[in-house]
Formats: C-alpha cells, structure tokens, sequence
C-alpha cells in the first residue's frame, strides 16, 4: 500500500472545496494528492467464465462493503447497457468485468446478497446492472449522502477530493466504453474510480452521524434499494429537444414519426440515436412541413451528407404523419395527472396558489437550515399534490397521513409535515 493510500485508510473528514466543517479534519490548506494508479495494479479484464468464477469466489469470502460502478456508451450506442462492471472489496481487490463477454451477472450479484453496495448515483447505473443481473438488496449511495450533508459538489471526483484529499483523473468518462480491446488508461481510470469508494462512504458515514442525518439517508438508501424497476416512458418523442417550439397537431405527428423511425434505424444498427438524426433536423422538418425529398434536403441536418436512400425514409415518415386523419393527430400536451402547472394556479385557484407560495417558502428556509438541497428534503410534486388537494381537516396527524402518502420517508415527513400544517393553516384562514 503506498502512502496515498495509507492516508486514504485514514478517513478523517478534509474540509477542501467547501465541505462541511469537520472537528476532527484534516488542514482545508493542504494540497490534495494526485491518485494515478490503483494500489494492486490494474487487473486483467474478466472476459470468459473460468475468470468470472474466480472473480465470484473471491468477492463473496471478502469483508465489509463492496464498491460497485458500472461505464455505459451513452451518445455513442443505442440504450443504456453496461460496458463494464467494476467492482472492489476487502479481502477480493478490484474487478473488472466485461459485461458483453460474460452478459449474465446473477450468480455475482448472489454472492453479493445481502452485502452492502457501495455506488455514486445509485440510481444512473442501478438499470444497466439490474440488465445483467446484479440487484442489490442493501446499498450506500455517497452521491446522494453529500447531498443530504450538504455538500455543494458531488461528482464524484469533487467528492474524493473535498473529502478524501485525492484527485481523481476524469478524462476518459464519456468515452465510447463499448470500444474492445479497452486502452489500458481507460482501464486505469475506470479501476481508480472504486478504488477509494468505500473510504468515502466510510467518511460520509461518520459525517451523517455528526450532522444526525444518518438514519435520514439509510432511509433513502433503502427507499432505492427496494424500488421497482421504472415504468417506460409515455409517449418518449415528447422530450425531443426543442419540442416547445412545435404547435400544430400536424406538426407534433411529424415529430412522432421521425422520432420513431430514427429509433428503430438506432436500435438496429445498435447506435446512438443522435448519431442517426439529430433532434434539431426533426423539429426543423415537422415546423417546415416538406412537400417532397428536395425541399427535406434543403432543410439544416438534411444536407449534402444525407444519402438519397435516407432521405427517401425521412420524407416518408413526413408523409406519413401528412396523411393522417385529425383523429389520429396526437394532443397539443400529455394527459395531466394531478396538478396542474404551478403557473396556473394563479387563475384556477388562487387560494391553493397561496398555499404553495407559503409552503414553498417554508420548505425552502427549513431546507437551508438543515442544510441541503430542497428537493432532497422533499419533492416539489409531493408538495404541490398537498398544496392542491389538502386535507379536509388540517392538523399534523392528517399532513403526516398525506405526505406518506405520496412517498415522502418517516424522515421527511418528520421535518416537513410542521411547516406544511402552518403554510396551510394560514391560507385555509384567507379561504373565502
């Protein structure tokens, strides 16, 4: 262990970039120290199942937690798969592990039942690796327990360093993970970032207990772990880029086609979808309505390098939503469940208008006293839902029964419900 790590071993909380004060810290002047290889090495790249085995035999006769991060092709491949695995243990060392030679995970994620993951945004990688089989049952997530401490940065490089005193070299982060054989320092740099994953979480631990929020975030932790997976996404051509631009029903109908015939074309070929058309070539061609190819052609991201071919099925997907009866146009907007936008409020009900304009404030001044960000204290959804549709008798016992309702944890509705009894007591006061 060289002596970077020996001083990585001790955990004590640095105060560098703004972190939360720490009694027991290190000096916030002291020069944080460049991480530049991993402390056994950078291990060979598991790729058939004799190695996998081993891998497996020796993560599960480790100790403590294990740290888990997952690299993804996104911008370059279609969907959200797992590239590589990486993955660090006391007692195992560090894998890598590639995912495409060995696509099936589970007898890992097993031997790993009931251990603690450790993994920054749990929630980004937690769909790649549920793909491969690996689902944990117990986890820590360090990016969201900086956040409930209150640091102001937590990507984890800033984290490593406010917290740790190490710098982590983030060059290769948005590489093309599906590139084989990996070069060699994407390999350094994808083993650096668990390298130090359990220390920070061991120091995140120990702050969350000063500041009393621990039990907060094992609350949250929990609440990620035992989540089911996410519903698909309604009607996903609504979030191309520059959508609100687009008006006409006939318009919105261009757009779905284009947008779901590059998906198809993307998946296919197994690429990004930007990679095939552009979100701003198909805002441009539903607002321009092209008669035939040349006037597609003319058109920005349907230029000189478009083929004929391509452009032959661009303009179909057109004509298609062209020919459409007006019954089969699609909706200005999605169907509102719950609701409806805050800017409305104003108009529809200004009473609940002044309700949320109250508990907004209080949720906002309590979230600075504790610290953190307000959507982490509670969600602005849950918020306006309560603002909107109250309880019928407004006391702590009814506020706490709706918070939980739409949610919100034993935590959250511990610190919100009071401030939501009084920013609603005061407005129900105004009702007419």
């Amino acid at each position: 262990m060289t002596d970077a790590h020996d001083t990585a071993a001790d955990s004590s909380l640095r105060t560098t970039g703004g972190a939360p004060p720490d009694d027991g810290g290190s000096s916030a002047t002291e020069a944080p120290i460049p991480l530049l290889e991993p402390r056994e090495g950078i291990p060979p790249v598991i790729a058939d199942e004799t190695a996998l085995a081993r891998a497996i035999a020796a993560f599960e006769a480790g100790s403590g937690p294990v740290a888990v991060d997952a690299e993804r092709a996104s911008g370059y491949r279609y969907g959200q798969r797992a590239y590589l695995v990486q993955l660090r243990r006391e007692g195992a060392g560090t894998a890598l592990i590639d995912p495409v030679a060995c696509p099936d995970l589970s007898a890992l994620g097993d031997a790993l039942s009931g251990v603690e993951w450790v993994l920054h945004a749990a929630t980004q990688d937690l769909p790649c690796l549920r793909k491969i089989g690996m689902v944990p049952t117990r986890l820590f997530d360090t990016e969201l327990a900086g956040r409930l401490a209150g640091f102001p940065r937590v990507g984890l490089g800033a984290m490593v360093e406010s917290v740790l005193g190490f710098v982590l070299e983030k060059g290769h982060s948005a590489v093309d993970w599906s590139t084989r054989p990996l070069p060699e320092p994407w390999l350094r740099y994808a083993a650096l970032d668990v390298e130090l994953l359990v220390d920070l979480r061991d120091a995140l631990e120990k702050e969350l207990d000063r500041q009393g929020k621990l039990d907060w975030a094992l609350q949250e932790f929990d609440a990620i772990a035992s989540a089911p997976p996410p519903e698909p996404r309604k009607d996903p051509w609504r979030r191309t880029s520059g959508m609100h631009k687009v008006r006409r029903r006939r318009q919105l109908a261009v757009v779905r086609e284009l947008w779901q015939t590059r998906d198809r074309i993307a998946q296919r070929r197994d690429v990004s979808p930007g990679k095939v058309l552009g979100d701003a070539a198909i805002v441009e061609a539903a607002l321009a309505l092209p008669a035939n190819v040349h006037a597609l052609a003319a058109l920005n991201g349907f230029g000189h390098r478009v083929g004929k071919r391509q452009l032959e099925q661009w303009q179909a997907a057109v004509d298609r939503a062209k020919g459409l009866s007006e019954a089969q146009l699609p909706q200005p907007g999605q169907p509102v469940t719950g609701p409806p936008p805050p800017r409305a409020w104003a108009d529809k009900d200004p009473v609940a208008a002044a309700r949320l304009s109250a508990a907004r404030a209080g949720v906002s001044a309590l979230a600075e006293r504790l610290n953190m960000p307000q959507e982490n204290l509670i969600t602005p959804d849950t918020v306006r839902r309560v603002c909107w549709e109250p309880p019928a008798v407004v006391d702590a016992e009814s506020v706490a029964a709706a918070l939980a309702g739409h949610g919100a944890r034993s935590w959250q509705v511990e610190q919100v419900t009071p401030v939501l009894v009084e920013a609603l007591s005061a407005k129900d006061a105004q009702a007419p």
